[in-house]
């Protein structure tokens, strides 16, 4: 088996398309030695995913990818060997979901405003269970449902992503926050694709205020930010990461990439376990 492992992958708890099961299956498929499951702001998904990992022999490191904000944008701060199990952790997660909550209902405000017939309770309505975790995929996939866009790229570009018609960023916590949160818990604390954000002086920032470390291997960055961000984990002592963001499917693509497309070293995770180690003891 190659010892490799996916370290971002979301499932049906917050907005992938997949139960948890199958992404640990795609993981075995594609020959890794585990994977992380960091849905956003909640870790429902964690204890399926385990379940899973024992029947089919791979790993699972239970994470989470969560929300914040600086400089008019959102910024994810990827926890990994997070308490999952923990109430107090949770609760703090809870909190960030119904940010998630309010952030969606300004979102289709604006989309309405716009003359766009969409309804929160429709793009609530494609998300089954009780968590209702949604997240702007599932906002996207009802805009092509009304042939505003075809895509849901085309979404993202012309209305929910950064800079497009109808984004909104209502407050948050910070990304230092966030940082805090996850170590405080005994998690390490990594920066979800930084190039994304198109903002390195911020990237330099957060490393500077105690980043454990720094997803180098995403869809959303190019070559030249993969060697800026490896140069800069080398310079800190910093955890090198990498992930497909793997969502799932919309329509007959994955979203964002393939899992198993974009993967690190079980080394990465070692230093991971050790790091945790020391804080869960000092």
């Amino acid at each position: 088996m190659n010892k490799r492992m996916d370290l971002h992958t979301h499932t049906k708890a917050s907005d992938g398309t997949c139960e948890p099961a199958e992404n640990v299956r795609l993981a075995k498929e594609a020959g890794l030695t585990g994977l992380a499951i960091t849905d956003h702001d909640t870790v429902a998904g964690i204890p399926a995913a385990l379940e899973a990992a024992v029947e089919l022999g791979v790993e699972v490191i239970p994470g989470v990818e969560v929300s914040s904000s600086a400089r008019g944008q959102d910024i994810h701060v990827l926890g990994y060997f997070v308490p999952y199990e923990d109430a107090a952790f949770q609760a703090r997660l809870v909190g960030l979901r119904e940010t998630r909550h309010e952030r969606h209902k300004l979102l289709i405000a604006r989309l309405q405003e716009l003359g766009i017939p969409i309804t929160l309770e429709k793009v609530y309505s494609r998300k089954q269970g009780t968590d209702k975790n949604i997240g702007r995929p599932h906002i996207a996939e009802e805009m092509m449902e009304l042939g505003v866009v075809s895509t849901i790229e085309e979404a993202f570009e012309k209305y929910l992503g950064k800079g497009g018609a109808a984004y909104v960023n209502p407050p948050r916590i910070t990304p230092q926050e966030a940082i805090s949160m996850i170590k405080d818990a005994g998690g390490v604390a990594v920066l979800a694709h930084p190039g994304l954000y198109e903002d390195d002086e911020l990237v330099r920032e957060l490393i500077e205020f105690g980043l454990d470390g720094i997803e180098v291997y995403h869809p959303d960055n190019d070559a030249a930010q993969r060697e800026t961000y490896s140069s800069w984990a080398e310079e800190f002592d910093l955890i090198v990461t990498g992930g497909s963001d793997f969502h799932g499917w919309r329509g007959e693509e994955p979203f964002h990439a393939m899992l198993g497309s974009h993967t690190v070293a079980v080394e990465a995770v070692e230093r991971m376990r050790e790091l945790v180690g020391k804080r869960r003891l000092g």
